[in-house]
């Protein structure tokens, strides 16, 4: 599937998790996944949170900021990818005098009834393309 941003809305989110400012977005959001298309104007922020269903990759595009990973600092910029695992927490920041772009990318990661129940759902679904049985992204 392909994912073409200039037709994703890009929407401000107006102190997301709790941070300053906006965080400017174009999403895809699905039953799996996150993706997130992100913009962080000069003092904006992600605020702090804790991924305890699921995790974050964020890889960055253009621009320098800093993510406070369980309480410790890191420098980003771009061509920088940071990677918060299921269970911890962070907060992302840019302490810069330009934007802050940025992919991320936050796979759900289901308990494992629900991992049996939705291969169970494929198993039945198989063969079949864009089956409403099952979530049409799950490959088993």
């Amino acid at each position: 599937m392909i994912l073409d941003t200039n037709k994703i809305e890009e929407k401000a989110l107006a102190n997301f998790k709790g941070g300053e400012k906006a965080l400017n977005a174009r999403m895809h959001v699905d039953e799996n996944n996150k993706i997130i298309f992100g913009r962080l104007e000069p003092g904006a922020s992600i605020g702090e949170h804790t991924h305890e269903t699921n995790s974050e990759i964020i890889f960055f595009t253009s621009g320098k900021g800093k993510v406070i990973y369980d309480g410790k600092e890191e420098r980003v910029e771009a061509g920088l990818c940071h990677y918060c695992p299921q269970g911890h927490t962070h907060i992302l920041i840019n302490d810069s005098d330009a934007d802050l772009t940025f992919h991320a990318v936050i796979p759900e990661h289901p308990d494992e009834d629900n991992f049996r129940k939705r291969r169970y759902q494929a198993r039945q679904c198989a063969g079949r393309s864009r089956c409403k049985k099952c979530f049409h992204q799950f490959r088993i």
